[in-house]
């Protein structure tokens, strides 16, 4: 069997952004509240997922191989604890209200005005920062990560390392069994 070469950590999350856009587009498109709420639960699992992945492995890197690495790490895990709330918000109002769809809509801003800023300007300085290697390196740990990592949010959950590496895998658990007893897809 064949082996596939690692994608990079850049283009790991980018093809992760490319996905959370048309995730989004079908969010705004669709009108059928049950549909909307199966792509908001996606949506959300699948953002839990990949910022946990960010914040146990990409932002470490940054602050260890980034100038100014820590003021930017620092922003984007705020950013990411922002939407972890509204996250959570969504998951407590009723699918349908026009609540539900303010919030869907104010975190697909927050999304796409965080994912904009780390195509911008953190993946084209952590390129230049890193080795092809450590980039192929950074890739690999944050697919791993995904796996493992919750799919619910867990806004007062640790974001920093290593309380996050440590207790992530945990929640993730508990989040899957979750998902599997009430039939939540994610």
């Amino acid at each position: 069997m064949e082996h596939s070469e690692q994608r990079d950590v850049i283009a790991v999350l980018t093809a992760d952004h490319r996905e959370f856009e048309q995730l989004f587009s079908d969010l705004e498109t669709t009108k059928d509240p049950e549909r909307r709420h199966l792509i908001a639960e996606h949506v959300i699992a699948d953002l839990v997922r990949h910022s946990v992945a960010e914040e146990q492995y990409l932002y470490p890197a940054v602050r260890g191989h980034v100038a100014g690495g820590d003021e930017i790490a620092d922003h984007e895990t705020e950013e990411h604890a922002e939407a972890e709330r509204t996250m959570k918000q969504i998951e407590q109002t009723e699918t349908g209200s026009q609540e539900f769809d303010q919030l869907v809509s104010q975190l697909i801003a927050e999304i796409r005005h965080h994912l904009d800023e780390e195509e911008t300007k953190l993946f084209p300085k952590l390129a230049a920062a890193c080795s092809v290697a450590e980039l192929r390196e950074l890739g690999a740990k944050v697919e791993w990560a995904k796996k493992l990592a919750p799919t619910r949010p867990h806004p007062s959950a640790p974001d920093h390392p290593p309380l996050n590496k440590i207790l992530g895998p945990g929640i993730g658990l508990v989040d899957r069994v979750r998902d599997t007893l009430t039939g939540r897809n994610s």
